[in-house]
Formats: structure tokens, C-alpha cells, sequence
């Protein structure tokens, strides 16, 4: 029989602790976060209008995005500095519901994931088009953040379906 996970971030005191990684083998670790920015259709069609700011505001957010998940240990107390070989933001319109849909991928070898990195890149993308569009949409909702998926590990490879 097997015993539920506990919280790894607090001993058996349940006091606040960073897991010592330590004695763990390197190995390659990838990480994927999903998250949806939904806006009024004027928002939207300032967005994606041809000529307009587009890819001034999701360039803008991709490089946020990649500048988070490097900072990641500054921000999430008990994270762990990571070397990230990789970090990759992706951008997908959605016309029908005046959303964009925010990826992002996170890439180390290392001895811990990279789930946080993953998940700080799409949250501070969401909020960087969030800060850009908010003039012509005070009620931008950020909706969905969540971690796609994970590989490395001793827990190996996991989905969120």
C-alpha cells in the first residue's frame, strides 16, 4: 500500500524547509505551463489588429517571460537556483473568445524541476499582456495557469489531461 504525498517543503515538525537536492544525480528535466489571457473584443482587436501591436506586446511578453523564469529562486522563497538551458515562450490567438493562449517551456539538467520556472514564465507573461492591454480593457482575466506537463526526475514523466 502506498502512502500519500506530504509537502515537501515542510519536515515532520511542519516546519518551513528548502528540500536539500544535494545527493541527487543530474538528469534532463522539462516542464510545460499553460495559461489564457481573455479580453473584450476591442482589446482583442487592438491585439491583433495588421500593423498594430501584436507583436510588440507579445514579444514584450515573451521576453518578461524568459527574464522570470531566471529569477525564478528570487521570487518563490524555497525554489532552487536553476542553470535553464532553455526557455521558450509560444503564443496562440483564439479570435472566437478573445483569448490568448500563453506556453511556456522550461529546459535544465539538473537535480530538480522545472516546474516553477515554467509556471512563473506563463503567469508574468499573462500579466505582462495584461499590463499592456489593460488601457482599452480594465477587465482582462487571466484564467488557467497550470503546469501541461513534466519529464526527468525520479517521478519520471506526468500530464495534465
Amino acid at each position: 500500500m502506498s502512502s500519500l504525498p506530504t509537502l515537501s517543503h515542510l519536515d515532520d515538525a511542519g516546519q518551513v524547509r528548502m528540500v536539500d537536492v544535494g545527493a541527487k544525480a543530474d538528469s534532463d528535466r522539462v516542464a510545460i505551463a499553460y495559461g489564457r489571457v481573455r479580453m473584450n473584443a476591442h482589446a482583442y482587436g487592438l491585439l491583433t489588429a495588421p500593423g498594430q501591436g501584436k507583436g510588440e506586446v507579445l514579444n514584450t511578453a515573451r521576453v518578461a517571460a524568459v527574464l522570470a523564469a531566471k529569477r525564478c529562486a528570487e521570487l518563490i522563497p524555497l525554489c532552487h537556483s536553476l542553470p535553464l538551458s532553455f526557455v521558450g515562450i509560444d503564443f496562440g490567438l483564439l479570435d472566437d473568445s478573445h483569448t490568448v493562449e500563453v506556453r511556456a517551456t522550461c529546459r535544465t539538467q539538473y537535480k530538480t524541476g522545472v516546474e516553477m520556472e515554467a509556471m512563473t514564465a506563463c503567469s508574468v507573461a499573462a500579466l505582462t499582456i495584461y499590463d499592456m492591454c489593460k488601457a482599452a480593457d480594465k477587465g482582462i482575466v487571466i484564467e488557467q495557469i497550470r503546469l501541461e506537463y513534466k519529464a526527468g526526475g525520479k517521478s519520471g514523466e506526468w500530464r495534465n489531461n
